[in-house]
């Protein structure tokens, strides 16, 4: 019985995979807000260096990961891939759970897959100082990670109410050099504005990202990075799967279901585009994409334009959303809080090659716990709501009497998100589902917009 299933260094991927040249249907462009009309790359480069521009807008199905990129990787990758005996034990179920753990990177999540060549190519483009935004943290300090390995200033805009519920991701930024402020903040026009309306405001990722963007469009030498939601860090993540298809196949095994958090998208692109790859050429795989009841951008949002932060700074993207102006109640999976999805998420939902599912915070939690009492580790609580998600499908295979292959991408680990844990053993979380009218009225003002199609 082999619990964990190891790769050696000379096994992890050296090139990372692009979905768009698979879409059965193309994904649909950014548009200008302004003339509707769709951007061109160079409209991009006061934002973003023009080597990660090129990727963004690659249809290449293969793009080399340059060595300085795979130095850094190996420092924890390949990650390992575990069979949760311990957990199907528990379930009572035939099915065989697989899990990939990126939780052993340095900063505990999967974040750093893409952080690392992000802070690469803007190293190599010039670039001096990056900024950037984060809900959890997750993102903050894998950024702040990643800078520090290549010598480059980093801004962080946390928002609001992660930066009070979870002190240790400051410090661990602080730690790697960089700066981390709670958003809104008096540092940006945007932030000022959402502080006059009320000093206390919890604050968004929307929010966040509007602060990040003004920040390095008026700094010298400075750009921004964004650790989900754009194509290039999609593809920057699928070395997750590509490392699990291999695994798999060490075990002989290939996953009737693939399950996967997500907020902005980059964990769930990251573990099962190489298998809705497989998908598009035959292979039978269900693929599903979790999301919480309090932020439902899949499973109750429309597909349309919208902007991907809250001061409307950004492009039209098109995709799932809920509304740029959405202010999310004060879950604790605060990687989950964002308005929109992912476009190249999106546009495989649309083309019903994934779906989607949406639980509640208790319900996760209680997962997280059945988890890190069967199989020891401790889940961020962005990762519970995919555990959820593997126990109702291991339960299904149950009732079926099916012996199902479930692999699941375990993101992150939750040990300095204990206060979250501390706050549902005492009995003061509580579930929040977002009302069907407040969703219709945040989206009523996008139906000015274009309809992708």
């Amino acid at each position: 019985m082999n619990r964990k299933i190891i790769l050696s260094e000379q096994d992890m991927p050296r090139a990372w995979y692009n979905i768009q040249a698979d879409l059965p249907n193309p994904l649909p462009p950014p548009l200008n807000p302004a003339t509707g009309e769709p951007i061109t790359p160079d409209m991009l480069t006061p934002i973003f260096p023009m080597n990660l521009i090129e990727q963004e807008v690659s249809a290449e199905r293969w793009i080399d990961i340059p060595d300085e990129v795979v130095e850094k990787l190996l420092m924890w990758r390949p990650t390992p891939l575990y069979r949760a005996y311990a957990l199907e034990k528990f379930l009572k179920t035939p099915a065989h759970i697989y899990f990939k753990n990126e939780g052993v990177s340095p900063p505990g999540s999967h974040k750093p897959n893409t952080a690392i060549p992000q802070a690469y190519y803007n190293k190599v483009f010039g670039t001096k100082r990056l900024t950037t935004e984060t809900g959890a943290g997750q993102w903050g300090s894998a950024l702040a990670f990643a800078c520090n390995q290549f010598g480059l200033e980093l801004k962080v805009y946390m928002v609001r109410v992660s930066f009070n519920q979870k002190p240790y991701r400051k410090i661990m930024m602080e730690t790697w050099g960089a700066k981390c402020v709670p958003s809104p903040s008096p540092d940006t026009n945007a932030g000022r504005k959402y502080l006059e309306g009320n000093e206390n405001h919890p604050g968004s990722l929307g929010i966040a990202i509007s602060e990040a963007i003004e920040d390095a469009v008026t700094t010298e030498n400075s750009k921004y990075s964004l650790g989900s939601v754009l194509n290039h860090v999609m593809m920057h993540q699928t070395i997750i799967g590509l490392e699990a298809q291999k695994q798999l196949a060490m075990a002989g095994e290939y996953p009737d279901v693939v399950i996967g958090c997500a907020g902005g998208g980059s964990n769930f692109a990251g573990v099962s585009f190489p298998f809705v790859r497989d998908k598009i050429h035959g292979k039978e795989v269900k693929i599903i994409a979790s999301e919480p009841v309090s932020c439902p951008t899949m499973t109750k949002g429309p597909y349309v334009y919208d902007f991907g932060d809250a001061a409307q700074t950004t492009p039209l993207l098109p995709m799932y959303s809920i509304g740029h102006d959405f202010v999310p109640a004060p879950i604790h999976a605060g990687g989950l809080r964002y308005h929109g999805m992912a476009p190249l998420v999106s546009r495989l939902v649309m083309d019903r090659l994934i779906e989607a599912r949406a639980y509640s915070q208790l319900e996760t939690f209680a997962a997280g716990l059945t988890f890190a009492r069967t199989e020891g580790f401790i889940p961020a609580p962005e990762t519970n709501h995919a555990i959820a998600c593997v126990i109702d499908e291991a339960k299904k295979a149950k009732e079926e009497g099916k012996e199902k292959v479930i692999l699941m991408n375990w993101s992150g680990h939750g040990i300095i998100d204990l206060a979250s844990y501390d706050a549902y053993l005492s009995g003061k979380l509580e579930d929040y589902a977002l009302p069907d009218e407040e969703i219709a009225k945040l989206v009523k003002e996008l139906e000015k917009y274009p309809k992708p199609v």
